[in-house]
C-alpha cells in the first residue's frame, strides 16, 4: 500500500508541490505540459473536451478530456504580446510581426516578389513639444552639447524625458495627445491620400483608380511619455501588390506628401475645464528610403526588424506600470449598486476607483504625474469616451500597438493559422504511424467545449517552468555565439 509523504518539513510550497506531482500523479505528463508551453510565464487554464469523429462512420478517431491531465485541466499559452509580461509569448508574437512585416516589403506569406521594386518609406512621426525637457543634444557623432539644465547626462540617467520645470510643463495636454493618437494618425493616412493628389495635380478619384497606398505602422513610447509612430508606408499598383505603381508614384512624392500630411492632420478638443485644444504632430519628422536589394542604410530585414522589436513594448520605455489601475469591483466610480439601489462606498478601493493608490506607484515623479492627470481628466463628462481610467497606466494612450492597412500584407491570424495546420500535420503522421485514418482518408468532424479556469501555474509547475525558461536562454546564447546551428 503507498504512503502518502511527510512533507510538513519541506519549507519551499514550490518543492513541497513538486514532490507530491512526482509522487502522485504522472509526472511525465506534468513535465511535458509546462514544457510544451516554452516558458509561458502565466499559462491559460481550460477545463473541457475535444472529440474528432469520422463523418461518415461516426467513429470517434481522436478524443480528448482535460479530466484525463494529472492535474485535471489543460495547460495554454497567454499569448500576451508584452514582454514586460510574457516573454515566451511575446517573441513569438515579435517572430510573426516580423514575418508580416518583411512579407510586405520583400514578398512571401502570399504577397507578391514585385513589391520590394514599389516606391517604400520608413516614416516617424512625433509629438509636439509640451515643454522642454532633460535630454542629450548631440551637434554631430562624438560631440555632445550640454542639456538646458547644463549637465551632459549619461544615456540611462533617469532624468531623461522629464520636464525641465514641472510646474510649466503642459500634463494635461501631453495626456490628451496620447490619448487622440491613434485618431490622429487615421486622419494623417487620409490626408496623405489628399496630399498626394494635390502635389501630382490630380483628383482623388483618378488617385484612388491609379494607385494604392499600403502602410504598417507601430506605437512607441518616448522617456518624456509620449508615443510616436514608425510606420512602413508602400505604393502598389490599383490592385494591390500583385500590380506596379505608375511611375509618377515615387519616393520623392511621398515624402513631399507625407511632409503636407502632418501639417495638416489636426484635430480640436474642447473643455471648459481645460479649454481648447489642437492635437497635431511634432515638427520632427523623418521619411527615410528604404532600399531594395540590401544596399541601403535601411533594409527590408532591419526594418522588419526595427518593428518587431518595438511591436512587444508596452509603456515600459516611458518608466510607468503594465498593468491597469482601475479598480473592477467599481469600475473605477468609487462607489457601487447596494440591493436597495442606492450607492455604497466601494470596498476594495475605499472610494478612490484606484486598485492601487497612486501615490504608491513605484514610478518616477513625471510617470506619476501624468497618470494622475489622465485619472483627473477621466473624471470629466467631455472626456469620457475616451476610458481614461481604463488607460491611465498607459498614460492616456489607448490606441493599437500594431495596425495595417488590408492590402499591406499577410495578417497575424493567417500566420497563426498555418502554425496551427503545421502542428495538425505533425499530429496526422503520427496518426499514420499508428495506423488511424488521417484527414486525407476520411473527412472528420471536431466537437469541443472549453470553460475558463484560472491562469497561472501550480508552485510546482512554476518551478518546471523555471527550468523551461532557463534551457530556452541558454540555447538562445549558444545560438548567438555562434555554438549551435540557428
Amino acid at each position: 500500500m503507498h504512503r502518502p509523504l511527510d512533507l510538513r518539513h519541506v519549507i519551499s510550497p514550490g518543492l513541497r508541490d513538486l514532490i507530491e506531482l512526482a509522487n502522485t500523479h504522472n509526472f511525465d505528463r506534468v513535465t511535458e505540459q509546462v514544457r510544451n508551453l516554452r516558458g509561458c510565464t502565466s499559462p491559460v487554464n481550460l477545463h473541457g473536451w475535444t472529440v474528432t469523429t469520422d463523418s461518415m462512420t461516426k467513429e470517434v478517431v481522436r478524443s480528448y478530456r482535460s479530466e484525463d491531465e494529472p492535474s485535471g485541466r489543460l495547460l495554454t499559452t497567454c499569448g500576451n504580446r508584452r514582454a514586460s509580461r510574457c516573454p515566451a509569448c511575446s517573441r513569438v508574437y515579435a517572430a510573426d510581426t516580423f514575418h508580416l512585416i518583411k512579407a510586405g516589403l520583400s514578398g512571401g506569406k502570399n504577397v507578391a516578389e514585385t513589391v520590394r521594386d514599389h516606391p517604400r518609406a520608413f516614416v516617424t512621426l512625433t509629438a509636439p513639444s509640451f515643454g522642454p525637457v532633460h535630454n542629450r543634444k548631440t551637434e554631430s557623432p562624438g560631440k555632445a552639447r550640454p542639456c538646458g539644465c547644463g549637465a551632459h547626462h549619461a544615456e540611462d540617467d533617469p532624468a531623461l524625458g522629464t520636464p525641465l520645470d514641472p510646474a510649466t510643463y503642459d500634463y494635461s495636454g501631453s495626456v490628451l495627445w496620447n490619448a487622440h493618437a491613434g485618431q490622429l494618425w487615421a486622419r494623417f493616412t487620409t490626408y496623405l491620400r489628399r496630399a498626394l493628389a494635390e502635389h501630382l495635380g490630380m483628383t482623388q478619384k483618378a488617385l484612388n483608380a491609379t494607385l494604392r497606398v499600403s502602410f504598417a505602422k507601430v506605437a512607441e513610447y518616448q522617456k518624456r511619455g509620449l508615443v510616436h509612430f514608425h510606420a512602413v508606408i508602400r505604393f502598389d499598383g490599383p490592385d494591390g501588390h500583385t500590380t506596379t505603381p505608375p511611375p509618377w508614384a515615387t519616393f520623392d512624392a511621398l515624402q513631399v506628401a507625407v511632409g503636407m500630411a502632418v501639417e495638416r492632420a489636426r484635430l480640436t478638443v474642447e473643455s471648459d475645464a481645460i479649454g481648447e485644444r489642437v492635437i497635431k504632430w511634432g515638427d520632427r519628422f523623418k521619411v527615410d528610403r528604404i532600399s531594395a536589394l540590401g544596399d541601403g542604410e535601411l533594409t527590408d530585414a532591419k526594418v522588419a526588424g526595427y518593428v518587431a522589436k518595438y511591436a512587444t513594448k508596452n509603456a515600459e520605455g516611458a518608466g510607468t506600470v503594465d498593468r491597469t489601475l482601475m479598480c473592477r469591483p467599481c469600475q473605477g466610480r468609487g462607489y457601487v449598486r447596494g440591493p436597495d439601489g442606492f450607492r455604497d462606498l466601494c470596498d476594495d478601493c475605499a472610494g478612490t476607483g484606484q486598485a492601487e493608490p497612486i501615490k504608491a506607484l513605484p514610478v518616477q515623479r513625471h510617470v506619476r504625474q501624468m497618470i494622475r492627470t489622465a485619472w483627473d481628466l477621466g473624471n470629466l463628462p467631455e472626456f469620457a469616451d475616451l476610458k481614461l481610467w481604463k488607460w491611465a497606466h498607459m498614460l492616456g494612450f489607448r490606441g493599437h500597438f500594431s495596425s495595417k492597412s488590408r492590402a499591406y500584407s499577410t495578417t497575424l491570424g493567417a500566420l497563426r493559422d498555418v502554425r496551427r495546420a503545421w502542428r495538425l500535420a505533425q499530429a496526422a503522421a503520427a496518426r499514420a504511424r499508428t495506423g488511424l485514418p488521417t484527414a486525407d482518408e476520411t473527412t472528420l468532424v471536431t466537437a469541443s467545449s472549453w470553460t475558463y479556469l484560472s491562469s497561472g501555474y501550480r508552485p510546482g509547475e512554476e518551478l518546471l517552468a523555471a527550468q523551461v525558461r532557463h534551457d530556452v536562454a541558454h540555447t538562445r546564447r549558444l545560438k548567438q555565439e555562434g555554438l549551435l546551428p540557428t
